[in-house]
């Protein structure tokens, strides 16, 4: 039977500024899609993966967040709040310090990530893809061009054994990043706390060779603005996707 990470980290705590004026009152994750907001619907993609502990962050407009994680009974959730922002692996790192993650693999899923599952179900893809004995961070990744309303130059390559790969300086990358990943704890053993980003962890693993990429197979929509906000809830509503496999 195949068991994948019992406890994952939904990163919730930004100010989703170019997502104003819906965030002005409403913190980004909480904005609802048909009915149903972010984060519920990322919580409800982990519980059906297994996981029964969550650890969400909050700041901006933080006891809504908080409100939030209160009403959930599955999985149980454990707010952290930040008075001052910790950045994705600042927050990650103080959320293995409290505990609320780890000891071993976790999931961990951008608050404003909205996908939507292909054949298997995303979650179980990077649990059966993901070997802790060779890999300390598994990425779910889309190729570039089939990002809707995307302009920017890429994330990441991938080799052909699924190690990830830096663009060169000038190069547009093929894939991009869509803010779910499994990762161990070992990945932070060197990083002391504060605020930081995922980069300089991800720079680490893949120096090391132990950095994978696995291609997404369903759909996924970046959500920057209103109107990219809107054009998901409209593509949700017509079936272009179904919502669940």
């Amino acid at each position: 039977m195949l068991t994948g990470p019992a406890r994952a980290m939904v990163l919730a705590a930004g100010h989703g500024t170019r997502m104003r004026p819906l965030t002005m009152h409403t913190p980004k994750p909480l904005l609802p899609v048909n009915g149903r907001s972010l984060l519920d619907r990322t919580l409800d993609r982990l519980a059906a993966a297994g996981v029964v502990q969550v650890a969400v962050n909050g700041h901006w407009l933080a006891p809504k967040v908080e409100a939030a994680c209160r009403a959930r009974k599955h999985p149980r959730c454990i707010y952290l709040h930040e008075p001052m922002l910790l950045d994705t692996g600042g927050g990650i790192v103080n959320a293995l310090r409290a505990g609320a993650i780890g000891p071993g693999p976790f999931f961990t899923v951008n608050g404003d990530s909205l996908w939507l599952d292909g054949p298997s179900p995303a979650l179980q893809r990077l649990t059966r893809a993901f070997d802790p004995r060779a890999m300390d961070v598994m990425l779910l990744l889309v190729a570039s061009p089939q990002v809707n309303a995307y302009q920017g130059r890429g994330d990441f390559f991938l080799e052909a054994d699924g190690r990830l790969a830096w663009p060169k300086e000038g190069r547009v990358a093929p894939f991009v990043f869509i803010g779910v990943q499994i990762m161990h704890p070992r990945l932070f053993e060197k990083f002391a706390g504060g605020a930081f980003g995922m980069h300089p962890v991800w720079a680490e693993a893949i120096e090391a060779g132990r950095a994978f990429g696995l291609r997404h197979d369903g759909g996924w929509f970046h959500l920057s603005t209103p109107p990219d906000l809107a054009h998901a809830e409209a593509t949700i509503a017509a079936g272009s996707f179904a919502e669940t496999r």
